[in-house]
C-alpha cells in the first residue's frame, strides 16, 4: 500500500491578540436588582394600599413609575458582564 503524502505547509494560526476582559462596575449589579425590586414593590403597594398620600395623587401614573423602574433594571442588565 502506498504511503500518503504529508503536508508540507504549516497549519495557519492567526496572530495572538491581547484579550481584554470587560468587567462591570461594582455598582451595576446592586443598582440593577434594586431597580427591579423597587419597581415591583411600588406596583404592589399601589394595588394593596391605593389610598396612601403620595401614591393616591399619582393614580395610574404609579404603574408608569413601577414599570419604568423595572425597564431601567432590564436596560442595566444588558451592560452587565
Amino acid at each position: 500500500m502506498p504511503k500518503s503524502k504529508t503536508r508540507k505547509k504549516a497549519v495557519y494560526t492567526p496572530p495572538q491578540k491581547a484579550q481584554t476582559v470587560k468587567v462591570s462596575p461594582r455598582w451595576l449589579a446592586p443598582l440593577m436588582v434594586a431597580c427591579w425590586i423597587v419597581g415591583i414593590v411600588w406596583i404592589a403597594v399601589y394595588y394593596i394600599v391605593p389610598d396612601l398620600p403620595g401614591i393616591a395623587s399619582l393614580g395610574n401614573g404609579n404603574l408608569l413609575v413601577g414599570f419604568g423602574l423595572i425597564i431601567v433594571g432590564v436596560v442595566l442588565s444588558t451592560k452587565w458582564r
